[in-house]
């Protein structure tokens, strides 16, 4: 991702006063893919994946199964957060998912 792309994201992120209702989640397709993305309601989301109304990427690949998920972030940290987790090779994102996320993953992704 383009360094110029990255430092706007951030610094949107970093704007204060903003709701922390946000969430950034990762699920595995039924394919075995995984697709990362941003909700406000990850549960109600993960529905419309499996209903079909999901996003494009999803449709096709149905079920989805949600492994991870991420809450209390402002809209513009979820999309810093998400832009950083579909950067990491596949590797990396399972080794996020199978650790459940934890503080040294979240760190190492973040910088």
């Amino acid at each position: 991702m383009e360094k110029k792309y990255l430092r706007m994201l951030k610094g949107m992120a970093e704007a204060p006063g903003m709701p922390l209702d946000w969430s950034v989640y990762v699920v595995r397709c039924g394919d075995g893919s995984l697709y990362t993305g941003i909700a406000k309601d990850v549960a109600d989301r993960i529905e419309r994946h499996n209903a079909g109304k999901g996003a494009a990427y999803t449709r096709s690949r149905r079920p989805v199964l949600l492994l991870y998920s991420e809450t209390g972030l402002t809209r513009s940290q979820a999309l810093v957060r998400e832009a950083r987790i579909k950067s990491l090779p596949r590797n990396k994102k399972e080794s996020l998912v199978l650790n459940n996320g934890d503080a040294a993953d979240r760190a190492r992704t973040r910088a």
